[in-house]
């Protein structure tokens, strides 16, 4: 049961860096190269982690079938799922690093700004979330212990999507109890799901684990595809490779220290 609370609470860490996030483009307006620099470092952060522990972890416990087949299956749930989302109004979030406001403009009134496309846009950050979440608590569920090169990994990652989605949102003339009433919403689902990730690896036959770890994997690895990396590139198209080379680099260093 601790085993559980602290996967738990290993999630909802990880994912109150959303709000952290949050608050900063609530207060300040940060350039757009920067949050694009942060995203593109969290997005090579989390390929070499996915690729050096989930997959190959997975691989080495499970063998290669059950690891092809979740992987494979992680990233056609995660596709289809987000186009559906789009379909909902949820495409704005591939887009919250533009959708910041300049200097000198003024916000949007409130009525102006959809309800539903803010859920969606809710939904949609909970369906990039929640299998970062996941594998945070497989890991402690696997090993007894978090994965820092994770936690960091996916820390890192949340900060640019909080920050521009927050700005995003106070430009159309969100309150701030709305804003970090989502954020803070979506931070305390992640810690669940961090939760139920530990209980279904607890005692798991090793295909299970690889097939559970690779859905997780294939589902951050589209969204990395989908979402971070196109929204980096298309804010600051210079540096992009360059910081998600040393995401990479970091979370490698962190695993082979670790």
């Amino acid at each position: 049961m601790l085993e559980a609370l602290a996967a738990g609470a290993v999630g909802l860490a990880a994912a109150s860096f959303l709000v952290l996030g949050a608050a900063i483009g609530w207060v300040v307006r940060v350039p757009t190269g920067v949050v694009a620099g942060v995203m593109a470092f969290g997005a090579g952060a989390l390929i070499s982690t996915l690729a050096f522990e989930l997959v190959a972890e997975a691989h080495e416990v499970g063998g290669l079938l059950p690891t092809l087949g979740g992987f494979l299956a992680g990233a056609v749930i995660y596709v289809l799922a987000d186009l559906a989302l789009a379909r909902r109004g949820a495409r704005a979030r591939k887009q919250s690093i533009a959708l910041q406001s300049e200097p000198g403009v003024h916000a949007a009134p409130a009525a102006a700004a959809s309800a539903s496309v803010g859920i969606a846009v809710a939904i949609g950050a909970l369906l990039d979330g929640v299998p970062e979440s996941l594998v945070l608590g497989l890991s402690i569920a696997q090993g007894g212990a978090v994965s820092i090169p994770l936690l960091v990994a996916v820390a890192v990652s949340n900060v640019p999507e909080g920050l521009a989605s927050a700005a995003g949102m106070k430009h159309e003339g969100r309150s701030a109890r709305y804003v970090f009433g989502v954020w803070g919403g979506i931070a305390l689902v992640s810690g669940i799901a961090a939760m139920l990730g530990f209980g279904l690896l607890a005692g798991a036959a090793p295909e299970v684990v690889a097939v559970v770890t690779t859905i997780a994997a294939g589902g951050i690895l589209a969204m990395v595809a989908n979402t971070m990396i196109p929204e980096a590139f298309a804010a600051d198209r210079s540096f992009t490779g360059l910081w998600s080379a040393l995401g990479f680099a970091l979370a490698f260093a962190l695993y082979q220290l670790g």
